[in-house]
């Protein structure tokens, strides 16, 4: 089973896909068409309030060291606000946030299959910074069989009063920093 942070990430990559029009993204400068990366469309949708997407861009595999997901996001008002003091919060309890279980479903729908025993994770939170920007990195190791790996880096900062993020998903840590980087980078 793959680990839940890039489930999540692919979801939401076909969830955007489905939600937007044919209007694509300007593309990141440092993670260019050339080198494999394709922008996702970006049109008029929202993907909620007080967030706006740059940019969103991914690249499948090959010529890319990994396969990845980049995007540059900007939030204002309250909501940046409300997750700049997320970001900032300790790494640990960030952790447990990330690592906690979906909601259990609601006893009128249909019940959902129950999930293979014996099928955990471990998530870690850690900081670092670079350019003078904060960054967090997530990364969620399947435990047992599975031993597969989701990364997600987010370099995070104050534009004119705007909250900036770049973020990366990726199945390496190393690739999901250099990607999130590489976004910063290209704001």
């Amino acid at each position: 089973m793959r680990s839940r942070l890039l489930l999540v990430a692919l979801a939401g990559a076909l969830c955007l896909l489905g939600a937007c029009t044919s209007h694509f993204g300007p593309g990141l400068a440092k993670l260019a068409a050339d080198r494999g990366w394709r922008p996702l469309p970006i049109g008029s949708w929202v993907v909620n309030d007080g967030l706006e997407p740059r940019s969103i861009v991914y690249c499948p595999g090959e010529p890319c060291l990994r396969p990845a997901m980049a995007a540059l996001i900007v939030a204002e008002g309250g909501k940046a606000d409300e997750l700049e003091r997320a970001l900032a919060a300790d790494p640990a309890r960030l952790a447990r946030e990330f690592a906690k279980p979906a909601a259990k479903p609601d006893k009128t729908k249909k019940a959902a299959k129950p999930a293979k025993p014996g099928v955990k994770s471990r998530t870690n939170v850690t900081r670092f910074s670079e350019a003078g920007t904060s960054g967090l990195l997530v990364t969620i190791r399947g435990e047992g069989e599975t031993g597969r790996l989701a990364a997600t880096a987010i370099l995070y900062g104050r534009d004119a009063g705007k909250l900036v993020l770049a973020i990366a998903v990726s199945n390496d840590t190393d690739a999901a920093r250099d990607y999130a980087s590489a976004a910063w980078h290209s704001r």
